[in-house]
């Protein structure tokens, strides 16, 4: 209900030429994942190999996920992420460090810590043919 009150809102206080306040967003910024390889895996019928670059802006978060039933192996290639799978505690990931999503994880927190310097994720799909990498919470 507030978005739709926030766009009928003006863009400008006419007295003071500002936007105001209740019109300006806190949202963060989200991730963009660009694969880099799709391979169905020759000697395992029904999966799917697939290596993506994800990039995080400056203080970004991806909403909460699933991967459906793909095992996941993210590589931290540059900044600093913090992730937390469901029922284990956050950590924080530094350049080099990577992490394992076991198949139907619930992947609760991925985020950039870093306000001002972007992220970097290698990450590796071992996924069933035909599923969607990323399955955003509804």
């Amino acid at each position: 209900m507030a978005v739709v009150a926030l766009s009928c809102a003006p863009a400008t206080d006419s007295a003071s030429g500002k936007a105001p306040v209740a019109a300006v967003t806190s949202e963060r910024p989200s991730e963009t994942l660009t694969p880099i390889l799709e391979q169905a895996i020759p000697n395992i019928q029904g999966k799917t190999f697939t290596s993506a670059i994800v990039n995080f802006p400056p203080h970004a978060r991806a909403v909460p996920h699933r991967h459906g039933e793909a095992f996941v192996y993210a590589y931290v290639l540059d900044g600093t992420m913090r992730s937390q799978l469901d029922g284990e505690p956050a950590r924080t990931y530094h350049q080099g460090e990577h992490w394992v999503e076991e198949p139907g994880a619930h992947h609760v927190l991925t985020e950039n810590t870093s306000k001002t310097e972007p992220a970097k994720l290698l990450v590796v799909f071992i996924s069933n043919t035909g599923d969607e990498l990323k399955v955003p919470e509804a």
